[in-house]
């Protein structure tokens, strides 16, 4: 059964009193007496009464009452207005929404920009996740994965934003007021709150990465630039529905304008982009040697034996570690200027826990076990790859020394590339610990596979090992690296420059970068001629092409086609509603009026010989009303 609503209802009541109006009229034209049972009945006296087919009239009807639930959902999870007494549509001429809920929906629209811009931000910012936890670490003392779960956390309300504002724009395509429930103004006040914050606070403790989303734009720019002009060509729909309703030119003007401004702004940024991938057929350069950072920390404790073996077993071109020398002149493997983190000297030394490594014998050292923190706290979240053997295998890793390293590269033929850390004050190799390092290096392996980066003496070095591959951890000018006879610079990541990259491989210094775990990194490095990276990432050797080679041809060719069908497309969407809203009938031509919203249609048929037509919802009552018909509208 068909339920009208109150609006409906009293419409239908004012047909029925048209009708009975126009057969009092007909009578008293006629001075006619009508009675229930008279001989003349009432249509021989007054003439048929077309009402152009209630059918059409009910199946408009059923039709608009058919499509009230998909806006009841809609307004439900917007505005909690299930039912449709409680929501109303926006009239021509009028206004979406008050005042309040218009400052709201432009806060939704920036709370979603900035969560946008956060949940990319941290996204890109993937490739130093674990830095970003062993830190958190040190400061407080616990392990925690930090970083997924402020990932998470970043999605999870940049969802909800963004499904606020989808909801809104599906409420203005269908002309209805927006009213935001207070709940939602309560979790976007704090997706806004927890999108600075967090922002503002990455950025302090944080500021390279931001060099890093730089950085990721010269991969993701063109993906995201088709993205933004294919959401701005969907927000065509509603800007034109309600720019063709408005009234007031002011308004009209504003809407357009903004709207005209954005979207030419983002069919012009491909000028302002750059990418070193974007480059001619057959000039880019070979893929950049990988050096397995601390060896394989991905699928072993880091800085171990089985750490540097399982990346050796997976191709790395060279093993990078850093280097402390114990108190009897020993130097062993470790990064960490304490053995807190990768070891459990809590349990071996829990007196001891906080002293520097370089403060230990070597006796002690072996005695620490270097593999069960990895198995327990699972730092890259790998451990469930390993087997069985495998996880009793890192269970009982120790730490090496420097000349098991060594050893191990020689016997593979990998390079070597290590820092050395200085023992502190008071230390009794503090003044020789360069000579002890290099007497060790000449013992174990050939001085040409050893990339040297300590800075102290480096003349004196180079004059004692003139086959070592001098490093430097810093830029300088072409004069003075080649006066220090550097062949190779160890760089971070995050000062990659193709420019750069090109003037010093010109005197034929190359550049390793570290730490790049990221494919989209990867990709960068190889298109700016980077002649190897440093990677805690193994799966990179798998890497065939960058994810973004493009000839400037083809780019040039995705730029024009999705600026030319978006612009395409909001063109015909802007004379799609400007016919609609005009009453021009492209199909059937006929009249089409705003009836308590957009678009209700009521088609009559047209003029008979003999006989007139007549539409109940636009004549008007009559004065007096001698009869009354019991006509029953509910179906």
């Amino acid at each position: 059964m068909l339920h009208y609503t109150t609006s409906q209802s009293v419409r239908l009541n004012g047909q029925r009193q048209e009708w009975t109006s126009y057969y009092n009229q007909c009578l008293l034209s006629s001075n006619t007496k009508y009675s229930t049972g008279s001989p003349d009945t009432l249509a021989s006296i007054c003439p048929p009464l077309k009402l152009g087919k209630l059918k059409v009239v009910r199946r408009q009807l059923l039709q608009r009452y058919e499509h009230q639930p998909f806006v009841s959902c809609l307004a439900g999870l917007y505005g909690c207005q299930w039912r449709r007494y409680q929501r109303a549509k926006s009239q021509p001429g009028e206004c979406c929404c008050s005042r309040v809920e218009c400052g709201s929906m432009v806060l939704l629209v920036l709370t979603f920009l900035l969560s946008s811009l956060f949940l990319y931000f941290w996204s890109q910012a993937h490739n130093d996740y674990n830095e970003f936890d062993w830190f958190n670490f040190e400061t407080m003392g616990f392990w925690f994965p930090w970083s997924v779960m402020l990932l998470i956390t970043a999605a999870a309300l940049f969802t909800y934003i963004a499904l606020l504002l989808v909801l809104a724009l599906c409420l203005l395509s269908e002309g209805q007021r927006l009213y935001l429930h207070w709940s939602h103004k309560m979790g976007m006040v704090v997706t806004l709150a927890f999108s600075i914050s967090a922002t503002a606070v990455l950025s302090e403790v944080w500021s390279t990465q931001w060099r890093t989303l730089i950085l990721s734009l010269q991969v993701t720019a063109p993906f995201l630039h088709v993205g933004a002009v294919s959401l701005m060509t969907l927000l065509s729909w509603p800007i034109a529905l309600h720019f063709f309703r408005m009234s007031k030119r002011v308004r009209k003007v504003c809407l357009l304008g903004v709207y005209v401004v954005v979207l030419f702004s983002l069919y012009l940024v491909p000028l302002a982009m750059y990418s070193p991938c974007i480059r001619e057929d057959g000039t880019l350069g070979p893929k950049p040697n990988l050096l397995g950072h601390r060896g394989a920390p991905m699928l072993a404790p880091e800085n171990t034996l089985m750490s540097f073996k399982r990346a050796v077993e997976a191709g790395v071109d060279g093993l990078e570690t850093d280097v402390t020398i114990s108190s009897d002149g020993v130097p062993f493997v470790m990064h960490d200027f304490t053995l807190q983190r990768t070891t459990n000297i809590e349990e071996v030394f829990p007196n001891r826990t906080h002293l520097p490594a370089a403060l230990f014998n070597w006796t002690d050292v072996k005695q620490l076990n270097a593999g069960t923190w990895f198995l327990s706290r699972d730092p890259f979240g790998t451990v469930s790859s390993l087997s069985p053997e495998q996880r009793a295998l890192a269970a009982n890793q120790t730490v090496p020394s420097l000349a098991d390293v060594l050893d191990l590269a020689n016997q593979t033929g990998r390079t070597v590339l290590f820092d050395l850390r200085q023992p502190p004050h008071g230390h009794p190799y503090r003044d020789t610990y360069l000579n002890l390092t290099l007497n060790l290096i000449n013992t174990h392996i050939n001085s040409s596979q050893v990339l040297w980066l300590p800075s102290e003496q480096r003349e004196k070095i180079d004059q004692m090992d003139p086959e070592l591959q001098q490093t430097a951890g810093q830029t300088a000018s072409i004069e003075e690296l080649q006066n220090s006879h550097i062949t190779t610079l160890n760089l971070h990541y995050s000062t990659m420059s193709a420019q750069r990259i090109s003037k010093y491989r010109r005197v034929n210094i190359s550049v390793n970068l570290y730490v790049v775990n990221q494919p989209w990194l990867y990709s960068v490095a190889w298109c700016s001629g980077a002649s190897s990276v440093t990677t805690n990432n193994m799966l990179l050797r798998d890497a065939q092409t960058p994810l973004l080679l493009l000839s400037p041809e083809q780019y040039a060719l995705l730029w024009v086609l999705t600026d030319a069908g978006s612009a395409v497309i909001i063109v015909c969407l802007f004379i799609f509603h400007c016919w609609r809203e005009r009453g021009l009938h492209f199909w059937s031509g006929s009249r089409q009026t705003h009836e308590n919203g957009p678009y209700s249609k009521f088609r009559t048929d047209p003029v008979e010989k003999g006989w007139g037509w007549w539409n109940p919802f636009h004549s008007e009552s009559p004065t007096r009303i001698l009869i009354s018909l019991p006509l029953d509208l509910n179906p």
